[in-house]
Parts: structure tokens; C-alpha cells; sequence
């Protein structure tokens, strides 16, 4: 497995204000990484890093090149789909083909159409005549056409309703995912990736405050439904969370073994978006 994109003290500053605090990570070959963090933690500046789009201070490589210096050649295999439509809205879809097949090398058109002709997308539509959700599948339908590397996805189906959110993904890892692939997502719609994540990046106040594997975060946290009673019991092991449902308090641990825990009640994995809160705030205490 090779490493796609390595930071080591990645920092950019706006002013006196950090976006990006000395934060290092790699993300390897064949994963599919989230990058979770509240607004204004960091993860739009680190992601306009990573494609070349903002001049950084620290150490960055995109399948081993600099993006600051050598953003066209970075392009050449890494994709990217914002939140917004960069499309001009009286570019009819067929033009936008068009566009896409002239510019970039490593275009395959044919299947860029044929994505297309699975949707109720016409080519002779313009951009501005279609909804948010077909504008999300034309978008996917131009990636997913390029053979590259790396795709970047920011709040990729934000405002979208959830049969849209649904087959987004569906498509990205029926058509396009594969060893040999990696994808680097931001969302706020965490309970709808993490079934798909094989890595989790929390990020806050521009720095990183979870780097773990799924498989990594299965081992090291464990969530348990505790009887009021017992309540104090699992205080003194220190939890990093507790809260309160359905009459049970609900504490997570970290890195405390489950046979410790295990007689306090229902013991369970937490979901990503419960951990993603309890690590955020523990970094703000």
C-alpha cells in the first residue's frame, strides 16, 4: 500500500487566526478517508492545500509532488466536487462533455454518457435547468469519467435530499472505488459515510484531534448504557463522555478494556457522530 498524500506540519494562518496548526497525517492507497470537523475547523483550508489552491507553511505531498509548485501535474490524478456549482448554468450538458474531453487527457467520455443516459439528465439541458441533485450527478458523472487517484469531495450532497445522498454514494463505490483509488471526504452527514469509511480524521480549531482507522476507533473506544446506581461506578474509571438516555446514563471510554466495563451495563460500539462530539469537546475543555 502506498502513501497518496503525506503532510508533516502543515499550517496556514489569516491573520492572527490558525486554520491549520501544525497538523500532520498521511492517507494511503485504496482508502476512503473522512475529515470531520465543525465550520471554520480547518477542513475546507487543508483540502484547498491538498489541490494546490492556497500557499501553506510545513511539508505537503500529493502522489509525491508538491502542490504548490507543481499543481498541473498534481491534477492530472486527483479529482475534486465541491459543495456549489462550478458549472456555468447557460452551459448546456452536452457542452460541458465537451469542455471536459478537450481539457483533461485522461477523460473517457463514453462513460461519462453512459453514467448519464441511467439519469433523466438530457444533454441538450442547460446547467441552470437542472436541480441541485442533477447538477451533483452531472458532476459525479465528469469524475468518475477520469482516471484519477485521488477524489476530493467537500459536502459533496449538502442540500440534497436523502435518496440523492443515497445513491451518491451507492454510484461512488459500485462505480468508481477500488484498490486502487482514494477518496477524501467532508461532511457534516456523518451517520451516512460511516459505514463506507475506512479512516476518520477529526479536525478542530486547526488541529487534529482523531487519526484512526475504523477498524483502529472499534478497538479503542467503547460506549455503555449504565443503570443510575452504577452511575458512579463508571465516573471513576473516566469516561470521556457521559449523557443521559431514556433514564440511562450513556458514558464513553477510551482505551479502558471492556471487561472493566462490561458488568456497568450494555456495552456497545459508538456511532462516529457520538465520538466525533466527545472528542471535540474534550479538545475545548
Amino acid at each position: 500500500m502506498s502513501t497518496l498524500v503525506k503532510a508533516t506540519g502543515l499550517s496556514k494562518h489569516y491573520g492572527g487566526v490558525a486554520a491549520l496548526d501544525n497538523v500532520s497525517f498521511d492517507i494511503q492507497q485504496g482508502r476512503i478517508v473522512g475529515l470531520i470537523g465543525p465550520n471554520g475547523a480547518g477542513k475546507t483550508t487543508a483540502l484547498k492545500a491538498l489541490l494546490g489552491l492556497t500557499p501553506f507553511d510545513g511539508s505537503l505531498e500529493v502522489l509525491g509532488r508538491d502542490p504548490r509548485r507543481e499543481r498541473h501535474q498534481v491534477m492530472q490524478d486527483v479529482c475534486f466536487i465541491a459543495d456549489v456549482a462550478v458549472l456555468p448554468k447557460w452551459l448546456r450538458v452536452r457542452q460541458a462533455l465537451d469542455v471536459v474531453d478537450g481539457l483533461h487527457p485522461k477523460f473517457d467520455r463514453s462513460k461519462a454518457e453512459a453514467f448519464l443516459s441511467r439519469t433523466t439528465i438530457r444533454t441538450e439541458s442547460r446547467i441552470g435547468q437542472l436541480s441541485k441533485g442533477m447538477v451533483t450527478q452531472l458532476h459525479l458523472a465528469l469524475v468518475m469519467a477520469i482516471e484519477a487517484r485521488l477524489l476530493v469531495l467537500d459536502e459533496p450532497t449538502l442540500g440534497l435530499d436523502i435518496i440523492f445522498r443515497k445513491d451518491f454514494y451507492t454510484t461512488l463505490l459500485n462505480d468508481y472505488f477500488d484498490d486502487d483509488r482514494t477518496i477524501l471526504v467532508t461532511t457534516h452527514q456523518v451517520e451516512e459515510i460511516e459505514h463506507i469509511l475506512t479512516d476518520v480524521m477529526f479536525i478542530d480549531r486547526g488541529r487534529l484531534v482523531l487519526d484512526e482507522s475504523m477498524d483502529s476507533v472499534a478497538d479503542r473506544f467503547v460506549e455503555v448504557a449504565v443503570k443510575p446506581d452504577l452511575a458512579d461506578d463508571a465516573r471513576r474509571l473516566g469516561p470521556l463522555s457521559e449523557t443521559e438516555m431514556f433514564g440511562r446514563r450513556v458514558f464513553m471510554f477510551e482505551n479502558v478494556p471492556v471487561e472493566r466495563i462490561r458488568a456497568l451495563g450494555e456495552v456497545r460500539k459508538p456511532g462516529i457522530a457520538d465520538l466525533f462530539v466527545a472528542k471535540i469537546r474534550e479538545h475545548a475543555a
